[in-house]
Protein backbone atom coordinates (compact mmCIF):
# COMPACT_ATOMS: atom_id res chain seq x y z
CA UNK A 1 0.00 0.00 0.00
CA UNK A 2 1.42 3.64 -0.72
CA UNK A 3 1.60 6.31 1.26
CA UNK A 4 -2.15 7.89 2.38
CA UNK A 5 -2.71 10.99 0.32
CA UNK A 6 -1.57 14.39 1.97
CA UNK A 7 -4.49 16.12 3.79
CA UNK A 8 -5.80 19.33 2.00
CA UNK A 9 -5.79 22.27 4.27
CA UNK A 10 -8.87 24.34 4.24
CA UNK A 11 -7.60 28.11 3.39
CA UNK A 12 -10.60 29.57 5.43
CA UNK A 13 -10.06 26.92 7.98
CA UNK A 14 -6.67 28.37 8.73
CA UNK A 15 -7.53 31.89 8.68
CA UNK A 16 -10.09 31.50 11.07
CA UNK A 17 -7.75 29.57 13.35
CA UNK A 18 -5.10 32.29 13.27
CA UNK A 19 -7.92 34.91 13.84
CA UNK A 20 -9.28 32.72 17.04
CA UNK A 21 -5.61 33.53 18.02
CA UNK A 22 -5.40 37.39 17.38
CA UNK A 23 -8.66 37.58 18.98
CA UNK A 24 -7.70 35.72 22.23
CA UNK A 25 -4.11 38.11 22.29
CA UNK A 26 -6.13 41.33 21.85
CA UNK A 27 -8.79 40.47 24.49
CA UNK A 28 -5.85 39.14 26.99
CA UNK A 29 -3.61 42.22 25.93
CA UNK A 30 -6.80 44.76 27.02
CA UNK A 31 -7.93 42.95 29.94
CA UNK A 32 -4.15 43.00 31.44
CA UNK A 33 -3.72 46.55 30.48
CA UNK A 34 -7.08 47.64 32.20
CA UNK A 35 -6.60 45.31 35.01
CA UNK A 36 -3.44 47.22 35.35
CA UNK A 37 -4.80 50.48 34.83
CA UNK A 38 -7.94 49.73 37.22
CA UNK A 39 -5.38 48.75 39.70
CA UNK A 40 -3.55 52.11 39.52
CA UNK A 41 -5.81 54.52 39.51
CA UNK A 42 -7.38 52.31 43.26
CA UNK A 43 -3.49 53.21 44.16
CA UNK A 44 -3.64 56.78 43.14
CA UNK A 45 -6.98 56.66 44.83
CA UNK A 46 -5.79 55.89 48.37
CA UNK A 47 -2.69 57.83 48.04
CA UNK A 48 -3.93 61.62 47.86
CA UNK A 49 -5.51 63.77 50.16
CA UNK A 50 -8.90 63.88 47.96
CA UNK A 51 -9.66 60.37 47.96
CA UNK A 52 -8.74 60.20 51.60
CA UNK A 53 -11.67 62.79 52.10
CA UNK A 54 -14.28 60.15 49.89
CA UNK A 55 -14.26 57.91 52.99
CA UNK A 56 -15.64 60.57 55.35
CA UNK A 57 -19.39 60.80 55.48
CA UNK A 58 -18.73 64.81 55.71
CA UNK A 59 -17.05 64.83 52.53
CA UNK A 60 -19.15 66.28 49.52
CA UNK A 61 -18.17 65.24 46.34
CA UNK A 62 -17.67 67.30 43.07
CA UNK A 63 -17.08 67.29 39.79
CA UNK A 64 -13.67 65.66 39.75
CA UNK A 65 -14.43 63.31 42.25
CA UNK A 66 -16.94 61.94 40.59
CA UNK A 67 -14.86 61.45 37.37
CA UNK A 68 -12.49 59.48 39.45
CA UNK A 69 -14.89 57.45 40.68
CA UNK A 70 -16.32 56.73 37.51
CA UNK A 71 -12.49 56.54 35.53
CA UNK A 72 -12.32 53.75 38.49
CA UNK A 73 -15.34 51.76 37.86
CA UNK A 74 -14.92 52.40 33.67
CA UNK A 75 -11.64 50.51 33.75
CA UNK A 76 -12.16 47.82 36.33
CA UNK A 77 -15.64 47.17 34.58
CA UNK A 78 -13.44 46.89 31.08
CA UNK A 79 -11.20 44.38 32.89
CA UNK A 80 -13.37 42.26 34.28
CA UNK A 81 -16.10 41.65 31.20
CA UNK A 82 -13.83 41.67 28.65
CA UNK A 83 -12.68 37.66 29.26
CA UNK A 84 -16.56 37.19 29.67
CA UNK A 85 -16.77 38.77 26.15
CA UNK A 86 -14.85 36.63 24.37
CA UNK A 87 -16.95 33.72 23.07
CA UNK A 88 -19.33 36.38 21.42
CA UNK A 89 -16.22 38.00 19.88
CA UNK A 90 -14.57 35.10 18.75
CA UNK A 91 -18.09 33.69 17.02
CA UNK A 92 -18.51 37.13 15.51
CA UNK A 93 -15.30 37.41 14.30
CA UNK A 94 -15.87 34.00 12.70
CA UNK A 95 -18.78 34.56 11.18
CA UNK A 96 -17.34 38.09 9.64
CA UNK A 97 -14.44 35.77 8.58
CA UNK A 98 -16.33 33.57 6.37
CA UNK A 99 -18.89 36.47 5.32
CA UNK A 100 -16.17 38.64 3.35
CA UNK A 101 -13.88 36.13 2.80
CA UNK A 102 -11.46 36.85 0.21
CA UNK A 103 -12.35 40.52 0.43
CA UNK A 104 -10.85 41.53 3.75
CA UNK A 105 -10.27 40.93 7.36
CA UNK A 106 -12.57 41.09 10.25
CA UNK A 107 -10.74 43.38 12.51
CA UNK A 108 -12.19 46.38 11.92
CA UNK A 109 -16.00 45.19 12.64
CA UNK A 110 -14.93 42.80 15.03
CA UNK A 111 -13.06 45.73 17.15
CA UNK A 112 -16.32 47.75 16.43
CA UNK A 113 -18.48 45.34 17.75
CA UNK A 114 -16.71 45.05 21.25
CA UNK A 115 -16.58 48.97 21.31
CA UNK A 116 -19.82 48.92 21.36
CA UNK A 117 -20.20 45.97 24.13
CA UNK A 118 -17.55 47.92 26.04
CA UNK A 119 -19.81 51.22 25.72
CA UNK A 120 -22.50 49.65 27.18
CA UNK A 121 -20.45 48.65 30.42
CA UNK A 122 -18.76 51.94 30.34
CA UNK A 123 -22.61 53.86 30.88
CA UNK A 124 -22.99 50.94 33.56
CA UNK A 125 -19.89 52.80 35.34
CA UNK A 126 -21.36 55.86 35.31
CA UNK A 127 -25.01 54.99 37.03
CA UNK A 128 -23.06 53.12 39.40
CA UNK A 129 -20.54 55.80 40.32
CA UNK A 130 -23.93 57.67 41.12
CA UNK A 131 -25.22 54.97 43.23
CA UNK A 132 -22.05 55.03 44.97
CA UNK A 133 -22.39 58.34 45.43
CA UNK A 134 -25.79 58.18 46.80
CA UNK A 135 -24.75 55.69 49.07
CA UNK A 136 -21.50 58.00 50.41
CA UNK A 137 -24.00 60.91 50.82
CA UNK A 138 -25.80 59.17 52.69
CA UNK A 139 -23.12 57.50 55.06
CA UNK A 140 -23.14 54.22 54.03
CA UNK A 141 -20.04 53.09 53.24
CA UNK A 142 -17.09 52.09 55.04
CA UNK A 143 -14.32 54.95 55.65
CA UNK A 144 -11.73 52.48 54.50
CA UNK A 145 -10.13 51.87 51.31
CA UNK A 146 -12.36 49.26 49.89
CA UNK A 147 -15.49 51.12 50.12
CA UNK A 148 -17.77 48.37 51.44
CA UNK A 149 -21.65 49.18 52.18
CA UNK A 150 -23.17 49.42 55.28
CA UNK A 151 -24.42 45.69 57.03
CA UNK A 152 -27.92 46.69 56.11
CA UNK A 153 -27.40 47.57 52.69
CA UNK A 154 -25.22 44.48 51.76
CA UNK A 155 -27.91 42.07 53.01
CA UNK A 156 -30.53 43.43 50.73
CA UNK A 157 -28.05 43.35 47.67
CA UNK A 158 -26.94 39.95 48.86
CA UNK A 159 -30.78 38.91 48.90
CA UNK A 160 -31.69 40.97 45.57
CA UNK A 161 -28.70 39.34 43.42
CA UNK A 162 -29.83 35.46 45.08
CA UNK A 163 -33.10 36.33 43.93
CA UNK A 164 -32.54 37.80 40.53
CA UNK A 165 -30.45 34.34 39.46
CA UNK A 166 -34.12 32.87 39.77
CA UNK A 167 -35.81 35.29 37.76
CA UNK A 168 -37.49 34.50 34.20
CA UNK A 169 -34.89 38.35 33.16
CA UNK A 170 -31.97 36.48 34.64
CA UNK A 171 -32.68 33.46 32.48
CA UNK A 172 -33.94 35.05 28.93
CA UNK A 173 -30.41 37.33 29.16
CA UNK A 174 -28.24 34.36 30.29
CA UNK A 175 -29.65 32.52 26.47
CA UNK A 176 -28.67 35.37 24.72
CA UNK A 177 -25.01 35.28 25.94
CA UNK A 178 -25.00 31.36 26.43
CA UNK A 179 -25.53 31.53 22.12
CA UNK A 180 -23.52 33.26 20.39
CA UNK A 181 -24.37 31.91 16.86
CA UNK A 182 -27.37 31.97 17.38
CA UNK A 183 -27.62 35.32 18.88
CA UNK A 184 -25.29 36.94 15.90
CA UNK A 185 -27.50 35.28 13.23
CA UNK A 186 -30.55 36.50 14.69
CA UNK A 187 -29.06 39.95 14.97
CA UNK A 188 -26.93 40.28 12.14
CA UNK A 189 -26.28 43.23 10.77
CA UNK A 190 -23.76 44.43 8.43
CA UNK A 191 -20.85 46.77 8.21
CA UNK A 192 -19.30 49.12 10.74
CA UNK A 193 -22.71 50.37 11.97
CA UNK A 194 -23.96 47.18 12.15
CA UNK A 195 -21.13 45.59 14.40
CA UNK A 196 -21.41 49.06 16.94
CA UNK A 197 -25.51 48.14 17.18
CA UNK A 198 -24.46 44.74 17.67
CA UNK A 199 -22.11 45.40 20.03
CA UNK A 200 -23.93 47.38 22.10
CA UNK A 201 -27.32 44.88 21.96
CA UNK A 202 -25.23 42.25 23.37
CA UNK A 203 -23.80 44.33 25.58
CA UNK A 204 -27.36 45.01 26.92
CA UNK A 205 -28.18 41.23 27.06
CA UNK A 206 -25.05 41.33 29.42
CA UNK A 207 -25.83 44.21 31.65
CA UNK A 208 -29.28 42.87 31.93
CA UNK A 209 -27.70 38.75 32.86
CA UNK A 210 -25.57 40.22 35.71
CA UNK A 211 -25.78 43.90 36.93
CA UNK A 212 -26.89 42.91 40.20
CA UNK A 213 -23.68 40.67 40.78
CA UNK A 214 -22.05 43.54 39.74
CA UNK A 215 -23.21 44.95 42.77
CA UNK A 216 -22.23 42.98 45.10
CA UNK A 217 -19.11 44.81 44.67
CA UNK A 218 -20.99 47.19 47.39
CA UNK A 219 -20.15 44.14 49.08
CA UNK A 220 -16.80 42.83 49.05
CA UNK A 221 -15.33 46.00 48.46
CA UNK A 222 -15.05 47.97 45.41
CA UNK A 223 -11.23 48.05 45.08
CA UNK A 224 -10.90 43.82 46.41
CA UNK A 225 -9.23 42.74 43.36
CA UNK A 226 -9.77 38.94 44.86
CA UNK A 227 -13.72 39.30 44.70
CA UNK A 228 -13.30 41.30 40.91
CA UNK A 229 -11.57 38.11 39.53
CA UNK A 230 -14.00 35.62 40.95
CA UNK A 231 -16.91 37.87 40.31
CA UNK A 232 -15.90 37.63 36.26
CA UNK A 233 -14.89 33.87 36.26
CA UNK A 234 -18.59 33.31 37.48
CA UNK A 235 -19.98 34.98 34.58
CA UNK A 236 -18.08 33.50 32.26
CA UNK A 237 -18.78 29.89 33.66
CA UNK A 238 -22.47 30.75 33.41
CA UNK A 239 -21.98 31.02 30.23
CA UNK A 240 -19.79 28.77 29.10
CA UNK A 241 -20.35 25.26 31.17
CA UNK A 242 -23.13 23.11 29.86
CA UNK A 243 -24.80 23.30 33.48
CA UNK A 244 -24.42 27.53 33.55
CA UNK A 245 -28.46 28.12 34.36
CA UNK A 246 -27.87 25.65 36.82
CA UNK A 247 -24.73 26.89 38.24
CA UNK A 248 -26.69 30.19 38.10
CA UNK A 249 -29.17 29.34 40.68
CA UNK A 250 -26.81 27.34 42.85
CA UNK A 251 -25.05 30.92 43.33
CA UNK A 252 -28.11 32.75 43.94
CA UNK A 253 -29.00 30.07 46.85
CA UNK A 254 -25.57 31.18 48.20
CA UNK A 255 -26.24 34.45 47.95
CA UNK A 256 -29.86 34.78 49.15
CA UNK A 257 -28.55 32.73 52.33
CA UNK A 258 -25.67 34.81 52.76
CA UNK A 259 -27.77 37.99 53.12
CA UNK A 260 -31.02 36.06 55.24
CA UNK A 261 -28.06 35.37 58.10
CA UNK A 262 -26.62 38.61 57.47
CA UNK A 263 -30.16 40.44 58.16
CA UNK A 264 -30.97 37.94 61.41
CA UNK A 265 -27.67 39.00 62.71
CA UNK A 266 -28.24 42.83 62.13
CA UNK A 267 -31.72 42.72 63.42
Amino acid sequence: MGDPAPKVRDPLTALLRRDRWVVLGGLAALTLFTAVESQWVGDAMMRTPSSLLLGSPLARWGPAELATIALMWGVMMVAMMTPTASPMVLAFAGLERRRISGTGTPWGTTSTFLFGYLLVWTGFSVIVTLAQWGLHSAAMLSACGMKTASPSVAAVLLVSAGLFQFSSAKSACLKHCRTPVGFLLSEWRAGMSGALVMGVRHGLYCVGCCWLLMLLLFVAGVMNAAWCAALAALVLAERVLPGGLLLARAVGIVLALSGGSLAVGIW
